[in-house]
């Protein structure tokens, strides 16, 4: 009888403690969250996307990542996939910011959080900078006013008080909101710092060095005598600098949207003098943290939030500081 009892108590404390190791492995596997990069063609998201993951797994969460290549309709579908995988929160980087609203309105009426990384939602030629759009979570990224105006307050840090300035600007693609953006705060910051400037050459790219180089040939062909050159994008500059040095210029090259590695090089060789530190690893991190706190409590959490990040000037005496991508 003694016998029995002992070992039915022995099996009743060993089913408790199994229990409370399977609970404990169900608590331990946390959350899953989705991010649809745009392209990971580009270094920028890679480090995105590795910002990304790395905040889920060290908050015990899983990371599914995908690659939408620029096309909409495959996002479309990436959003399907990942609501029939029942994933706890998307993040995302819009491929065209418009069409993308009616995606986030059907997450966000199933009670999925949702984040939109580095791009915005809603038509980004009307809405200010920092506009989120009401059925998203937030909106985690660049302030890309600031980002120009940064760069504009080192131009007129040490560009000429005593007569007109000529500048010639490299700008990014068409149609991307951040080319007026960028360009607007380093007007602004030119004018607050007492610069008297001419715009004589602003040209489009396709973010690339050799567009930037083409572009700063032909504006320093038809103006010789340029004091500086802005260009919206390290990588545009990249190509600039190429130009500046085979016309024998003396123009400054000042920079934006910067922070790769290449950029990094460029300012420590004397190729490019300043750009501004944009962190996408950083971007990529604070998305992931919104949604792993939107996912406690979907039907209560904070919507329509801005977020974003204090960016500094680089120079060859603090490029290091800025985490390359």
């Amino acid at each position: 009888m003694n016998f029995t009892k002992n070992v039915a108590a022995k099996l009743a404390a060993g089913a408790l403690v199994s229990t409370a190791i399977f609970a404990g492995q169900a608590m331990a596997e946390g959350k899953t969250f989705g991010l649809i990069v745009n392209n990971m063609a580009f270094p920028y998201n890679v480090v995105l996307a590795d910002g990304f993951t790395a905040a889920a797994e060290a908050a015990g969460d899983k990371a599914i990542v995908l690659d939408s290549k620029m096309a909409m309709d495959t996002q479309a579908n990436q959003f399907d996939d990942l609501m029939g995988q029942k994933v706890d929160g998307i993040a995302f980087m819009a491929n065209d910011s418009v069409a993308v609203m009616a995606l986030v309105d059907k997450i966000a009426e199933a009670g999925v959080p949702i984040v939109a990384a580095a791009v915005p939602v809603g038509d980004p030629n009307v809405n200010p900078v920092d506009y989120a759009y009401p059925n998203l979570n937030a909106l985690v990224s660049t302030q890309d006013v600031n980002a120009g105006h940064v760069a504009g307050v080192y131009a007129a840090s040490v560009l000429p008080k005593d007569r007109e300035v000529q500048i010639a600007v490299v700008e990014g693609a068409p149609g991307f909101a951040v080319v007026t953006q960028r360009q607007q705060g380093f007007e602004a910051a030119l004018k607050e710092g007492g610069i008297t400037y001419k715009i004589v050459s602003s040209q489009p790219s396709d973010w690339t060095p050799d567009s930037g180089e083409s572009i700063c040939a032909n504006a320093l062909t038809a103006n010789p005598d340029l004091d500086a050159i802005f260009s919206h994008a390290d990588d545009m500059a990249l190509g600039c600098a190429k130009a500046i040095a085979a016309a024998g210029s003396k123009a400054r090259l000042i920079a934006t949207g910067g922070g790769s590695a290449l950029g990094a090089n460029a300012i420590m060789a004397g190729e490019i003098e300043a750009s501004v530190c944009t962190q996408p690893g950083l971007i990529g991190k604070l998305s992931a943290e919104v949604l792993a706190e939107a996912a406690k409590d979907p039907a209560n959490a904070k919507k329509g939030q801005y977020v974003t990040y204090d960016m500094v000037a680089l120079t060859k005496d603090n490029v290091d500081t800025c985490p390359k991508w």
